[in-house]
């Protein structure tokens, strides 16, 4: 087929996790060309007439999209899916519906508790209804993903500082911010690849904290995800075999993964992220539509421990829009 790679337009001087995008994007060119596919790449420009330049000079017949933000806004990325819908255009990963739910975090929270799916207590400026004075929480974005202001500092406890954190971030990074309880259990990763049947549960991975101190906060936050060289990255790996080590609990994450899967209307390719409440249950934190594919990221190391090559997952994502 011929391809157009769309990735997010990122300036050379872009946060670590914003240039990220570019090295996955290369990456999943040369897969599909590996592939036989003829690949055109180019930034998404958000102007419809761009667009449609784009796509009639590049003859396309699918996209691939690796759109992540807008103008440097997650929460815009659904403008990309939304922009190829109204022109018949298939493309890989989630819809525009689907991105525009998955990246207002308060509202996906609210639609798993209408489905009965468990997720942590949270709580919204500007009354953050629901906030009790003894409880910690997690002072987090709503609307942006790859760890955006996690720090130590995000996890505070009691209205009046959980209010001064919100305000802080908002005037660090701007957006909207909101309070979930923080949940002291294991952390794990559920990546679900879409086959002729249906989703797939991919290996399961669990982020370790080792060797952590006591006195601080478990939080895979933006120095774990964006620095190799830190301390938070190299004391919280990726490991697998929860499935062994206990099943009743891979199990239970793997069915609530797939009722997260259906109550969103995910496609192609996605991961649902939880952690373990005080008690051993587990609760879903976020829904990812189009989650990162970087080799050396979650996604591509489940896909390898379950057998699949890069190039390979890569087509079944490719071959899932096809299909859509």
């Amino acid at each position: 087929m011929q391809v157009l790679l769309f990735h997010s337009d990122v300036p050379p001087d872009a946060p670590p996790d914003e240039l990220d995008t570019l090295v996955t994007a290369a990456t999943v060119a040369e897969a599909l060309r590996v592939r036989g596919h003829g690949v055109t790449m180019a930034a998404f420009d958000p102007d419809p007439s761009a667009i449609d330049r784009i796509l009639a000079a590049s003859g396309v017949d699918i996209v691939f999209n690796l759109v992540e933000s807008v103008f440097g806004q997650g929460s815009l990325a659904g403008l990309a899916p939304a922009i190829l819908e109204r022109r018949g255009i298939a493309f890989t990963g989630a819809s525009a519906v689907t991105i525009a739910c998955c990246a207002d975090k308060p509202f996906t929270k609210r639609l798993l508790r209408i489905a009965d799916l468990p997720t942590p207590d949270w709580a919204e400026s500007p009354d953050w209804h629901g906030l009790t004075q003894n409880g910690l929480y997690v002072v987090k974005s709503a609307t942006e993903d790859c760890s955006i202001g996690l720090d130590d500092g995000s996890v505070v406890g009691g209205m009046g500082a959980v209010r001064a954190r919100a305000e802080e971030a908002a005037a660090c990074h701007g957006g909207n911010w909101f309070a979930e309880s923080y949940c002291p259990g294991r952390e794990f990763n559920v990546s679900l690849l879409e086959g002729d049947d249906g989703p797939r549960v991919l290996p399961i991975a669990e982020i370790v904290f080792s060797n952590w101190q006591p006195h601080r906060p478990k939080l895979v936050g933006y120095a774990a995800k964006w620095d190799a060289q830190s301390v938070e990255s190299i004391a919280t790996p990726r490991v697998f075999g929860v499935e062994e080590e206990i099943p009743q609990l891979a199990t239970k994450l793997a069915q609530l993964s797939i009722s997260s899967w259906k109550l969103v209307g995910l496609r192609g390719y996605a991961r649902v992220d939880f952690r373990l409440d005080s008690e051993g249950e587990p609760t879903i934190l976020e829904i990812n539509p189009n989650p990162c594919l970087e080799p050396e990221a979650g996604f591509a190391a489940a896909a390898r421990r379950s057998g699949i090559s890069y190039a390979e997952l890569v087509e079944q994502i490719l071959r899932s829009a096809a299909r859509n």
